[in-house]
């Protein structure tokens, strides 16, 4: 059996595992030891080279930007900071038709530009704009559906784990990568919102009453005051990135400094909930760090297999081009995206596309945009939608059921699956903003 063959069978069973609810790095770093102890005949061989890998893993300088953007996120959702987005937001949108849901949005896409974790704005916002949208005579699908449309923003404006991520599977920067999440991040959430005015205009029953334009009215001085922080916080990590003035690392710190000096100074934060938000910060680093390190793992298994470069040369050979390899990648992504988790998604493809695009001379950073996009469809399409479920088990409520948010949703995924191929057609949308070298 060639180590092509090997690679091949590891693939298949890793996925059997997967499929069969086994916890995913443990499935990548299981796959991965067989295959290389199958492939260069010895366990210990096998052991010390994927010791190795972790070892390199850790080692890495980004990896340090994870905990640090994670402690910022639950500061910021912890001090109450996503309550303010959506006032000002609401404020800012009471006028229109479908202003409360536009406001959700532009709420969210606040959020996500000073927390970069999705499941923390589907939560946030399920608890702030679900009922206030009930309570004003919007149709509770409705309401469900903006909240998990909009909570995927968190995972393309920066910062944004997955970026992260990505930027430390494909060794690409995580400056670059969080500045090209900007334009696509912006577009999205502009079409998210003329999308929720079109259907206030043209299917008023889908959305149900609106707010009146005295509704939801904020004084100059509160609208300021909420807004102040939060400005902070995005020319602090964002600005700093931009202007140079920071490495992502840096820009990490400084944020999660800054949320925490604003949280206390506000009183919005004590000793015993900051213990929690430490908690949380712990185990959500753990987790994203083990997979990272599975990552590696898989990715060394698979070089050594030779399966990359197949399938590389397989495309090549296939004169499917770009736009053919491309298509058939969203295609796969987003039919993984319904049965898998967003990192277990991108644990997978990305280490196995990586050759082929190469090979391609893709932009690897419009790339990972790309893959980001891709993978947020399946946040919120069925069956397992990992958006939907928080989005449920928040609301906790019997008469809003996983089918009605998952149809509120639809109408989302539309316009995703719009904006996905706006970047895949004009990739300055992603790289416009980029600088040059």
């Amino acid at each position: 059996m060639t180590p092509f063959d090997i690679g091949l069978l590891s693939l298949l069973a890793m996925g059997g595992l997967v499929l069969a609810g086994l916890f995913v790095p443990i499935a990548l770093i299981a796959c991965s030891f067989v295959g290389v102890w199958a492939i260069k005949g010895s366990p210990v061989l096998a052991a010390k080279l994927l010791a190795l890998a972790a070892n390199d893993a850790i080692s890495s300088y980004f990896f340090g930007v994870v905990p640090l953007f994670v402690l910022m996120g639950f500061v910021v959702s912890e001090a109450g900071f996503g309550r303010d987005a959506f006032d000002v937001a609401n404020a800012a949108f009471r006028r229109l038709k479908g202003g409360l849901g536009v406001g959700t949005v532009g709420a969210n896409a606040i959020f996500a530009a000073i927390t970069g974790i999705s499941i923390a704005s589907a939560a946030v916002f399920t608890k702030i704009a679900v009922p206030e949208m009930i309570r004003h005579g919007y149709v509770p699908r409705f309401a469900v559906g903006v909240v998990a449309g909009s909570s995927v923003l968190g995972m393309m404006i920066p910062p944004s784990l997955l970026l992260i991520l990505f930027g430390i599977l494909a060794e690409q920067s995580i400056g670059d990568l969080f500045i090209a999440g900007i334009g696509p991040g912006i577009l999205l959430a502009v079409v998210f919102a003329l999308g929720i005015l079109a259907m206030a205009r043209f299917t008023p029953g889908r959305v149900g009453q609106t707010r009146s334009a005295e509704a939801g009215a904020m004084p100059a001085r509160v609208l300021v005051a909420r807004t102040l922080p939060i400005a902070v916080l995005i020319v602090l990590v964002l600005g700093g990135i931009y202007a140079g003035l920071f490495t992502p690392v840096e820009a990490g710190a400084m944020g999660a400094i800054g949320a925490l000096l604003m949280g206390f100074g506000m009183r919005r934060l004590t000793l015993r909930r900051f213990g929690a938000v430490l908690i949380e910060t712990g185990l959500v680093t753990a987790t994203v760090c083990f997979l990272i390190i599975a990552a590696q793992m898989y990715a060394r298994m698979l070089a050594f297999s030779g399966v990359p470069a197949g399938l590389g040369m397989l495309a090549a050979d296939a004169r499917l081009g770009l736009w053919g390899v491309m298509a058939i990648y969203c295609a796969v992504v987003i039919a993984m995206g319904m049965i898998l988790d967003s990192s277990s998604i991108m644990l997978i493809v990305v280490p196995l596309m990586l050759p082929v695009v190469t090979a391609l001379e893709v932009d690897l950073i419009w790339f990972g945009i790309v893959t980001v996009l891709a993978v947020e469809i399946g946040l919120i399409t069925p069956p397992f939608g990992l958006s939907v479920y928080v989005i449920k088990a928040t609301l906790d409520s019997p008469d809003i059921t996983l089918t009605d948010i998952f149809r509120g949703a639809a109408p989302f995924v539309v316009m995703m699956l719009f904006v996905l191929g706006l970047v895949l057609g004009f990739p300055v949308i992603a790289t416009g903003l980029i600088p040059g070298p």
